[in-house]
């Protein structure tokens, strides 16, 4: 895919190609998508910021769709893992296996996993047990997989896009904090509006639907990601955006009440660097080479709203995280 403006210094140029790739690569998707468009920009910014995505939802919404899609508009090579009770961590990142050459003499050799892709879907990512849902952490955060003491890179452009279902269903085990803390987002997909149905139930059953192209490929990914990493940001964002992070967490001295209230343990500050990375991309996306405050509170929820641990008291109260970063939105001022 050219993208010859991109890398050489000229931002107007960069930010017209910028612009113009990313909102190929959402016309592509919204072929085979229907609705879902916060969805689909969340997932694109969260890429382009080089991180990972968690999806929720009940099955049949279209997580899985929306990830092939994904990887076939940004020609990338892809590999789906379908996480299952059974599923061992050796399923996922591969294993040492014993094999003999023509006279005989026995050696072993690495067989890669699923893992070993640009896109991986961890689909139904809760349904295996924690042991195995580690087995992807390495991966997710320093994008290699050490296997018999030995250390292998992955290929880059990197991404996990993991799909997982309410907590409330039947054979799911809740992701350990350190894993949800390797996503960039956390997106929620809600149930379609009468009008969307309707599309959906027409582009799936009837033949010759439009079918979304390639728009971009590796190379172009990591030329937005570098752009993307250059936008600059003003001091007083930063520190909004750092603020926010600070009032989730409930025992520091200006906490919010609702903080103190209903909050077990705020974000790490991995929650900071998912705003920052994420308004950056979201900036350039919208025409702009700077963030504003709105890109701030847009990317906060899908940013923190999975590293905010909510206490008893919360859940009796029927609080939801995204019921808490509404006050805490609220109480955090722009200086």
């Amino acid at each position: 895919m050219e993208s010859s403006a991109l890398g050489h210094g000229n931002p107007e140029r960069e930010i017209q190609e910028f612009s113009r790739i990313t909102g190929q690569m959402e016309r592509e998707i919204s072929k085979e998508i229907i609705g879902l468009k916060g969805i689909i920009r969340h997932v694109l910014i969260a890429v382009l910021a080089g991180g990972n995505v968690l999806l929720e939802g009940v099955p049949g919404l279209g997580k899985t769709r929306l990830v092939r899609t994904l990887s076939r508009v940004l020609d990338l090579k892809f590999s789906r893992i379908q996480f299952t009770p059974d599923l061992m961590p050796s399923d996922v990142v591969g294993t040492n296996i014993l094999v003999k050459d023509g006279q005989g003499n026995s050696s072993f050799r690495f067989q890669p996993g699923p893992v070993f892709s640009n896109l991986v879907l961890a689909d139904e990512i809760n349904r295996a047990t924690p042991k195995t849902q580690s087995a992807l952490l390495e991966a997710m955060q320093e994008h290699t997989v050490t296997v018999g003491g030995v250390t292998r890179v992955l290929p880059e452009p990197y991404f996990v896009l993991a799909t997982q279902n309410p907590l409330e269903q039947e054979g799911t085990y809740p992701l350990p904090e350190a894993q949800l803390d390797r996503f960039l987002f956390k997106l929620i997909l809600d149930y379609p509006s009468m009008d969307e149905l309707r599309r959906i139930v027409d582009l799936t059953t009837v033949p010759g639907s439009a079918l979304a192209e390639k728009a971009a490929d590796a190379a172009a990914i990591l030329a937005l990601k570098n752009v993307a990493a250059r936008v600059p940001i003003a001091a007083p964002v930063r520190d909004y955006a750092l603020r926010l992070v600070m009032n989730t967490h409930p025992r520091l001295e200006h906490s919010p009440d609702v903080t103190r209230k209903y909050v077990r343990y705020g974000s790490s500050p991995r929650g900071a660097q998912a705003i920052i990375q994420a308004a950056k991309g979201k900036a350039l996306m919208e025409g702009r080479y700077n963030v504003s405050f709105e890109d701030i509170r847009d990317v906060a929820y899908p940013s923190l709203r999975h590293r905010i641990f909510l206490n008893y008291q919360a859940v009796s109260d029927g609080k939801t995280p995204d019921g808490i970063l509404d006050a805490i939105l609220g109480e955090t001022e722009e200086l």
